[in-house]
């Protein structure tokens, strides 16, 4: 099926008309002869669409709806290794495999997030400073280039097509299917540690400290706290549990898996909802709803890694404007800088509504992929009129301190800056320029950061 339609990408901003492929469009033959039809601005995979701006958007051009190709190919229980078509989501994969003792070895804070768009964003989870990226625990994957062949990309056999794609935002072909490594697990709960920090100071040394402890690690931080309490916030931290660790009650379905939403937001909320005031309250209630230390609770898989998919279409309650998630990396070694970047934030005042800090560990040979050994912050910041300004100045300050943004989250970067963020990206520029010489594979934010 094909259909015009407006897209955008889930901060709701920027949108752009695209001719969109679906269902029996999107099958290996079809996309093949999209691809041998040289379409004048172009193609891009598109998941879904949980990337904030507009990296799978194509205004003008085709845009390939892969969620229609959600077919398991193969499932390894003995090796826990899964073989799916690339629009198969997380939240599909986890009700598969849980139940029978697996779980996926990466997720970021969301399950709607698809294979094909894991990889091509090198997605990063809560456990990024023990395991890495989610690029790292693919096998294979095949790959739709630009003369129109299918590809079976291996990490070992073919690297510089497999670091180009992974973090690559679909600009290297279109991924059509792809084999992950799962991890076991006995029990479909988490054992969560939860403790205050008083300040940004307080919060640094406790993950300093003891975050080698846990293998999922994440913070929120109070963006509007002010002060002597600039910078508190609530640590939550924790490893899956076993068997024997759970409630009695619980043992006799140990991997059960059936999460629910509770809530659909609105389809019309008015701009100015999330505000100074309505955010400083929200974060008053947050930070004392927390315990100041409690060990050892069980906690669900969706209430420890997902909470907010309880909210159906939760990026609606920005309003009409929408909002920008803006996350940055800055180095180990800059804490300074990171204070003052988080100072400029709060005097900025901005009501960031969630605001999720946590350490990487090593990054990977992605050449765009994003984590990096560090201090990475996320925050969402409402569209007004001066937030161009407001943003422009973060990314001096992240530029200074030898940070960079991720693109999964951008919708607004300059292309300069890219360019200065990512030293790898003369690399992927001429790798991209000899597999696909015409720009056959191309997004509104590939043209807006000149990739």
């Amino acid at each position: 099926m094909t259909e015009w339609k407006i897209l955008t990408g889930w901060g709701r901003t920027a949108p752009t008309g695209a001719t969109v492929l679906r269902d029996d469009e999107t099958t290996d033959d079809r996309l093949m002869a999209a691809v041998a039809g040289n379409p004048p601005r172009g193609i891009i995979a598109r998941g879904l669409a949980r990337s904030y701006g507009d990296a799978a958007q194509n205004g003008g051009g085709l845009v390939a709806d892969l969620t229609g190709r959600t077919q398991v190919v193969a499932l390894d229980e003995a090796a826990g290794t899964l073989t799916a078509e690339a629009g198969l989501s997380l939240d599909a994969i986890m009700r598969i495999i849980l139940r029978k003792g697996w779980f996926v070895p990466v997720t970021p804070g969301t399950r709607y997030v698809t294979i094909g768009g894991a990889i091509a964003a090198d997605i990063h989870g809560k456990n990024h400073h023990v395991d890495g990226s989610f690029s790292q625990h693919v096998l294979s994957f095949d790959l739709l280039t630009a003369d129109g062949a299918i590809r079976t990309v291996r990490r070992e056999s073919d690297p510089a097509l497999f670091w180009a794609t992974a973090g690559g935002m679909g600009l290297t072909g279109i991924i059509l299917r792809a084999t992950i490594q799962l991890r076991a697990v006995e029990t479909s709960r988490v054992l969560v540690d939860t403790e205050r920090a008083a300040d940004f100071d307080d919060m640094l040394a406790r993950l300093e400290a003891t975050d080698h402890q846990y293998t999922y690690s994440v913070s929120w931080i109070d963006l509007l706290a002010r002060g002597g309490k600039m910078g508190r916030g609530v640590l939550t931290r924790g490893r899956h549990a076993t068997r024997d660790e759970l409630p009695v009650r619980s043992r006799s379905a140990p991997l059960a898996f059936n999460p629910r939403g509770w809530l659909t937001a609105p389809p019309f909320l008015p701009s100015g909802m999330l505000n100074q005031m309505t955010v400083a309250a929200f974060n008053e209630v947050w930070f004392r709803k927390a315990p100041k230390v409690r060990r050892g609770e069980v906690q669900s898989i969706p209430a420890f890694f997902h909470p907010l998919d309880g909210v159906a279409e939760w990026n609606r309650i920005y309003g009409p404007k929408g909002f920008i998630q803006y996350q940055f990396v800055l180095p180990f070694g800059e804490e300074d800088a990171l204070r003052r970047i988080v100072e400029q934030v709060v005097r900025s005042g901005y009501a960031s509504f969630l605001a999720v800090f946590k350490r990487f560990g090593e990054g990977n040979e992605g050449l765009l992929s994003f984590p990096a050994p560090g201090w990475t912050l996320a925050l969402d910041l409402p569209a007004s009129d001066d937030l161009a300004v407001v943003a422009d100045r973060l990314d001096e300050a992240v530029l200074a301190a030898g940070g960079r943004l991720y693109l999964a989250k951008d919708s607004r970067m300059r292309a300069a800056a890219m360019t200065a963020m990512y030293p790898r990206l003369p690399a992927f520029r001429e790798l991209r320029s000899t597999l696909d010489p015409t720009g056959m594979f191309v997004s509104d934010l590939a043209r807006r950061l000149s990739l």
